[in-house]
């Protein structure tokens, strides 16, 4: 005969067990499990988040207690894998993701029951960490009563069941809830009592004296209603007297800022502006034309055309130069002689430099000696 061994574990304690126990021991020597660190849960929280499987029992049971105790309750799921390798990872986000997102007040962590196998997620080490980093007090809820893991040690509150967890989130609320209904009975007993004894009081009385107490007691009652209606009107006229020097007050604060008036305001400004602007306009012409006058007049005296109206005249080139000597022209030059009122044209005959020329001639084909002038009108 030949044995194969393939795996071992020690004699007694099986090894999740012992892991379990070891790890147990670890965490709780870092103080992981310490009554100080434990958060108190809400009293009254507003929304709950559970992170859970979305298809088994636990979830239908969780809400069937929460809304049958607090139907005010709001609960978020988080949806997880709550065995498989996968599982103390999802959880470990779960737990991380509702502590940033702000939603809910408290979180339930929540399964069924199972073996050591089945609940080894809630057994690791990656899943107590998270539960002690959570700023959020932590529920566990997970397996039956019997059932313990590392995460019941390290929770805020250990649940025997997913129910029972939703029974202890809910017990403040419950506990009001009864209270208000036992109150409510016996508010209700004891008007009915008080409504038996003043039957018995009325019946003992006579019908006479029964009248005279109603009628006294509805005299005090329109006494007290009048009373009442004075005062109501006292109050009414008070209050509409605030309201009107409130309006008043508004539509005082209304006038002073109406834009009509800022209109009205800025249009005689406006025209304030454009009346000076015309005067300056105005006056700012009249010496400009004055100016102007004054300079017509310098011009006209100191414009060479003034000299000719005196009997002189001005003598040009045919280049339009102006010859100023007689060292400036040659024999048969043209020239043009403008005087006062127009010009003419001439041919030069000869040129004498320091005397005064006889005339300017043209000397034509037939050797006749002849003045050639051409009068044109003065621009």
């Amino acid at each position: 005969m030949q044995l194969v061994a393939e795996t071992m574990e020690p004699m007694g304690t099986g090894s999740l067990q012992l892991a379990f126990e070891q790890l147990k021991e670890r965490l709780k020597a870092e103080g992981l499990f310490d009554a100080e660190r434990k958060k108190p849960l809400p009293a009254f929280p507003r929304t709950v988040g559970i992170v859970t499987s979305p298809t088994g029992a636990v979830i239908r049971d969780f809400l069937n207690i929460v809304s049958r105790r607090h139907s005010g309750l709001s609960v978020l799921l988080y949806p997880v894998s709550v065995q498989g390798d996968a599982a103390a990872g999802e959880i470990e986000t779960a737990i991380a993701e509702l502590n940033e997102s702000g939603l809910v007040d408290l979180i339930v962590l929540a399964r069924g029951g199972g073996s050591l196998e089945d609940l080894a997620a809630f057994n690791s080490e990656q899943v107590a960490r998270a539960i002690a980093l959570s700023r959020l007090p932590v529920v566990s809820a997970v397996g039956h009563e019997t059932d313990f893991t590392i995460a019941d040690f390290v929770a805020d509150l250990r649940a025997p069941t997913p129910s029972a967890a939703a029974e202890l989130i809910t017990e403040a609320q419950h506990k009001i809830a009864d209270y208000l209904a036992t109150q409510s009975h016996r508010l209700e007993r004891a008007a009915r009592f008080q409504l038996l004894h003043a039957r018995q009081q009325w019946s003992r009385l006579p019908a006479s004296r029964a009248e005279a107490r109603v009628a006294a007691l509805l005299r005090r009652f329109a006494q007290r209603l009048d009373e009442l209606a004075l005062r109501q009107e006292i109050v009414i006229a008070g209050k509409i007297r605030q309201l009107q020097n409130r309006v008043a007050a508004l539509a005082a604060t209304v006038l002073r800022h109406d834009p009509r008036q800022a209109l009205a305001q800025a249009r005689g400004r406006l025209q304030i502006c454009v009346t000076r602007m015309d005067r300056a306009m105005s006056r700012h012409m009249q010496r400009a034309v004055v100016r102007s006058g004054a300079m017509e007049a310098r011009l006209v005296s100191l414009s060479p055309l003034a000299v000719l109206d005196r009997g002189y005249a001005l003598v040009l080139g045919d280049d339009g130069r102006l010859i100023r000597s007689a060292a400036q022209l040659n024999e048969g030059d043209r020239v043009t002689t403008r005087v006062a009122d127009g010009e003419f044209a001439s041919r030069v005959e000869s040129t004498a430099p320091g005397k005064k020329a006889p005339g300017i001639t043209d000397k034509n084909k037939t050797g006749k000696n002849e003045t050639a002038s051409k009068k044109t009108p003065k621009k």
